[in-house]
């Protein structure tokens, strides 16, 4: 399975993503805001990997490696994942998520990926609601979620701080389609 945008593919994660995904996930700036140290070793990243593997497996989603047409490198993931343990009173849920390596954060991506997933959500998978959450300091992302359309329902406390939370319904959802 693959989705497609302008400039995106966004496709399951193989084996051989390990190397750009420790790129992303070694990168202090990256994870600054997800409460995860910086990776330290690309058996991490391997791990991530066949952690997803497993949830396509499991759920039949997981986040897609978002590969640039220009460059055809990979730049990041983004897209649903099926949340199966509580988060803030919740689970059982479709999760929006994303993450790019910062070279290419400003370039409309996240929002051109994320809107990829949401069309995938609401019109393959027939979802009425999908979640989001975002560090109460990650300017960026909230921004990002509430430019979506996603309205924000409250706050909840992690062990790294103050998130909050995001909710987007189908009929609420603005696509291109």
């Amino acid at each position: 399975m693959q989705l497609e945008t302008e400039r995106l593919i966004l496709r399951k994660f193989e084996t051989d993503d390990a190397e750009r995904l420790f790129l992303l996930d070694s990168d202090p700036e990256v994870v600054k805001y997800v409460c995860t140290p910086p990776a330290k070793d690309i058996s991490e990243s391997e791990n991530v990997i066949k952690m997803i593997q497993q949830q396509y497996e499991d759920n039949g989603v997981g986040r897609f490696a978002v590969i640039e047409k220009k460059s055809n490198l990979l730049i990041g993931w983004s897209g649903l994942k099926f949340i199966t343990t509580e988060i803030n009173g919740y689970k059982n849920i479709y999760d929006l998520g994303y993450r790019f390596i910062p070279e290419f954060w400003g370039k409309g991506y996240a929002i051109e990926s994320a809107k990829a997933s949401l069309d995938f959500g609401f019109y393959d998978l027939d979802l009425p609601v999908i979640y989001a959450c975002a560090h109460s300091e990650n300017t960026g992302s909230n921004h990002i979620l509430s430019k979506l359309g996603f309205e924000n329902k409250g706050e909840f406390e992690e062990p790294d701080g103050i998130c909050f939370w995001y909710e987007l319904k189908r009929e609420k959802y603005n696509s291109k389609k």
